[in-house]
């Protein structure tokens, strides 16, 4: 027979060795510890309930209806540096000259104010909850009244909150500036001597793979490795839709960027389709452009087709569907 529980008694009001109501609001604190409202139960059976939900339910598109959701999904997945300026509804609050958004940032700091009181926010922390868009504004409002010269530290995001596209100006522009190292971490008049900022520096430069933004078509990246090149293209379409125009055009014959380059296959992330083709060492990002931007022509032409697929596009788009891999 399962034993009886202990009851637990309502916690009083002077008991200083729990998180206190304040302003009504619940405070986080353990799954096991009584929840601070006092009810007696455990947080996790009480208010963390709303909480517990808000971690595990998943939002697919965290990055929709922002400026350049494609480049924010490369940011995050594809890029290993590379920053960008945010502009933020209504304008920067007194003392902060600017906001950048960065990859990432020393120690994995989720944020930093620096000492002109400009703000630098990290894309590819890990995630506290479901809802990116939530968590990366509760580390943006810290770092905005976040004393100069200091770090933002982690934390668990509540459940309710502003999202990115609460914060983040939708008329604005979106453009990533790619850097081949993270020497953007150090302001020029800054001092260097942080041992630690130092050491972080070089193994962040040691492990970033040559990345190249393309020019002539949106969010394509080129990527450099030792055995072979890469293009990696971030595309905004529904993903049954853009499976049966690459189909098509593999079927074709024309889903390649020239000679000896190949599309491989794609990968899901944050909700967008990521088409990846593998290019010889010997092609740059520039011998990539004119080959990008006819392809991006062929695309349209095959995104625009509504026949039925053809017995060879059906098996091309069976090959594709086959080495699709989701990150995220």
């Amino acid at each position: 027979m399962a034993k009886k529980r202990p009851q637990t008694k309502p916690a009083k009001a002077g008991n200083t060795g729990q998180a206190q109501v304040t302003n009504g609001e619940i405070p986080v604190v353990g799954a096991r510890e009584p929840c601070p409202c006092g009810s007696g139960r455990r947080y996790k059976a009480c208010h963390g309930r709303a909480a517990s939900h808000a971690v595990t339910e998943l939002v697919q598109r965290p990055f929709e209806g922002l400026p350049g959701e494609c480049d924010w999904v490369a940011l995050r997945e594809l890029v290993p540096a590379a920053t960008v300026p945010l502009t933020l509804k209504g304008g920067l609050p007194d003392g902060v000259p600017s906001v950048t958004l960065a990859t990432v940032l020393p120690m994995a700091w989720p944020a930093l104010r620096r000492d002109d009181g400009s703000v630098l926010v990290a894309l590819q922390n890990d995630s506290s909850s479901g809802d990116l868009a939530r968590d990366l504004a509760d580390t943006l409002e810290r770092a905005l009244v976040a004393e100069p010269g200091t770090p933002v530290a982690p934390r668990r995001v509540p459940a309710e909150g502003p999202r990115l596209q609460d914060l983040l100006d939708a008329d604005s522009d979106f453009s990533p500036v790619v850097h081949s190292g993270f020497e953007f971490w150090i302001p020029e008049s800054a001092d260097n001597s942080n041992p630690e900022v130092t050491a972080s520096l070089e193994r962040a430069n040691a492990a970033a793979i040559p990345t190249v933004k393309l020019t002539g078509v949106d969010s394509a990246y080129w990527c450099e490795t030792p055995d072979k090149n890469h293009l990696r293209w971030v595309m905004p379409h529904p993903e049954e839709k853009l499976l049966d125009a690459l189909a098509r055009l593999q079927a074709a014959g024309t889903s390649s960027l020239g000679p000896d380059t190949r599309l491989v296959g794609s990968f899901r992330a944050h909700g967008l389709m990521v088409p990846v083709w593998d290019l010889p060492t010997s092609m740059t990002a520039e011998d990539c452009e004119k080959p990008a931007a006819a392809f991006a022509e062929r695309l349209a032409a095959a995104l625009a087709s509504d026949a039925p697929l053809t017995l060879d596009e059906r098996r091309a788009r069976g090959g594709l569907t086959n080495r699709q891999v989701t990150l995220s």
